[in-house]
């Protein structure tokens, strides 16, 4: 999965030429061979570095707390949600939409490689959560539907049909 992400985010992020990767260990870890370098492995190392290639920093924070928050967004898609248990999903589900309550993104009020990240990352859970489900994390579905909405971040995957909550109940009209 993390080689389609990676060719989806450059092609998120405007990069012409597209890279070779391959990937090592059995848990398929991605690697970018570099052409003037040693070779970069690892998601969020090779997400980042493309970000740069781009010259797309914003999208790593703005300031260092900001930067701080978007590491450890990095950090959680890689330690906690890649390979988690079926057992797991719903404690990462109910962790997301709790921390997104009063948030727009995962670093807050701007859209950051954290936020393409975890969205690549819960998209296969997402896409098989009943109505019910979705309705119950209300933030984290709000959230999933705008960032599978932001310009170029669906690339290879299908989009997830979001159901709003009615404002009011049919006797209201």
């Amino acid at each position: 999965m993390s080689l389609k992400e990676l060719s989806s985010l450059e092609k998120a992020l405007g990069l012409k030429k597209p890279n070779k990767y391959s990937t090592q260990g059995d848990r398929k870890v991605p690697v970018l061979q570099s052409i003037n370098g040693p070779a970069l492995v690892g998601l969020v190392t090779i997400a980042t570095h493309l970000v740069l290639e781009a010259k797309r920093p914003e999208l790593l924070g703005g300031s260092a707390e900001h930067k701080a928050v978007v590491q450890q967004w990095l950090e959680y898609r890689v330690t906690k949600v890649d390979g988690c248990h079926k057992e797991d999903i719903k404690t990462i589900l109910k962790d997301l939409n709790s921390y997104l309550e009063d948030k727009v993104y995962l670093a807050g009020n701007q859209f950051t490689l954290a936020d393409t990240l975890m969205y690549y990352g819960i998209h296969h859970v997402i896409v098989d959560l009943a109505v019910q489900e979705k309705e119950k994390y209300m933030n984290m579905t709000r959230w999933f539907d705008h960032v599978q909405h932001y310009p170029g971040v669906r690339h290879h995957l299908p989009p997830v049909v979001v159901l709003r909550n009615r404002v009011y109940t049919s006797g209201h009209h």
